[in-house]
C-alpha cells in the first residue's frame, strides 16, 4: 500500500512539471481626462513607445464623463471605458507584433496615442 502511494505522490509531481507557467503580466496604466488629454505609461510612468509580445494588463484611470480610453491593434479593438463612465477598469491583453493605437473616441483629433510591439 506504501509504495502505491509513493508512485501516486511521484507521478503527481511529475505531472506538475510538465505544466507551462502563466504568461507573466505587465501592468500599464493609462489615464484619460480631466481636460483633453490621453496617455499610456508603465508602471515607473514613462510613456510606452515599443513593447515586447506578451501578455499586459493595463488598467485605465477615467477621469472624465465625456471621454473614453479604446484601444486597437492587431487582434484588439476594446473599449476600455467608455463616454459616460468616471473611475478605473483593468483589462488584459496579450500583444503581437504591430501598431497599437489608443484614442478617446468623441475627441479622436486630439486625443490619441500609439505604440509599436516588436
Amino acid at each position: 500500500m506504501t509504495r502505491i502511494k509513493l508512485v501516486l505522490a511521484a507521478a503527481a509531481a511529475l505531472a506538475l512539471l510538465d505544466v507551462p507557467a502563466a504568461p507573466a503580466k505587465t501592468l500599464l496604466k493609462g489615464t484619460v481626462g480631466p481636460g483633453f488629454t490621453i496617455s499610456l505609461k508603465t508602471a515607473s510612468g514613462a510613456r510606452v513607445k515599443t513593447l515586447k509580445p506578451g501578455v499586459y494588463t493595463i488598467r485605465v484611470a477615467d477621469k472624465s464623463s465625456s471621454h473614453d480610453f479604446h484601444l486597437k491593434g492587431p487582434g484588439v479593438n476594446k473599449r476600455i471605458t467608455t463616454v459616460g463612465f468616471q473611475g478605473t477598469k483593468t483589462m488584459t491583453f496579450t500583444f503581437k507584433k504591430g501598431l497599437y493605437t489608443y484614442i478617446c473616441d468623441p475627441h479622436a483629433s486630439t486625443m490619441k496615442g500609439s505604440f509599436r510591439v516588436r
